[in-house]
Formats: structure tokens, sequence, C-alpha cells
């Protein structure tokens, strides 16, 4: 005759198992790391400072995947309107406060993120 927690075992040994996945699960997603779940999309951050008419870091191609949010963020040292081109996303510049625009970059293809009134290329979004 087994003993009622010989006959448990199983149930519990599977019980721990869909425990331990469900703990590992919102790790990987919530710290954004390339095993996050299927579908499951980042926010691609980028950050970007004006000072002296110099853009920091300097403008560059920035990557992100089809379907990823896109937050952009840019403090700058003058008045003026940032706009992200392909989305019509713009936002006002007022000196030394941040300015965000987020979206989801939902079409492929290449976008300039600028400044208007200085005409400030601030980076390239390429969207894959």
């Amino acid at each position: 005759m087994t003993s009622p927690l010989a006959r448990r075992r199983p149930l519990l040994a599977a019980l721990m198992f869909g425990v331990a996945l469900l703990m590992a699960l919102p790790m990987a997603t919530a710290c954004g790391s390339p095993s996050a779940a299927p579908g499951v999309s980042t926010v691609k951050e980028i950050a970007v400072t004006i000072a002296g008419r110099q853009v920091t870091p300097p403008p560059g191609r920035v990557e992100v995947t089809k379907g990823q949010t896109v937050r952009i963020t840019v403090t700058g040292d003058a008045a003026d309107e940032l706009h992200v081109h392909g989305y019509d996303k713009a936002a006002d510049l007022q000196p030394g406060t941040p300015a965000t625009i987020e979206f989801v970059a939902d079409r492929d293809g290449l976008f300039e993120v600028e400044t208007h009134d200085s005409k400030l290329q601030l980076l390239q979004l390429v969207v894959r």
C-alpha cells in the first residue's frame, strides 16, 4: 500500500514546475530581455539633448522593430518644435524642459526626426 504522500508526489512536482514557470515569465518580460514572450513589445527609449546647436548623441540611425513602441525625449536650450516625419508627430520644445513623443512604429522605412525652426537633424529612425 502506498502512502498518501507518495500518491501526491507527482501532483506536487507538477504544481512546483508550474509555479516556477509563472515566476520566470514576468521577470523575463519586465526586464525587456531577448527571452521575453513572443508578441511582447518593449519600449525603445531615445534621449537627445540640444545645447548650443549641438546634438547629443550625434545624429545617427536608430533601428526599431515594426510594431515596437518608440519614446523620444528631447531636452533643448531653445524654444523649437520637435517633429517625427512620416508619423506626423510633433511636440513643442521649451528651454530646459524635456518634451516627449511616443508612438507605435507601425510603418517600415527611414524617418527623419528633427527640429523645425533650427533645422537640426536629431536622428533617423529605421523601422523594419
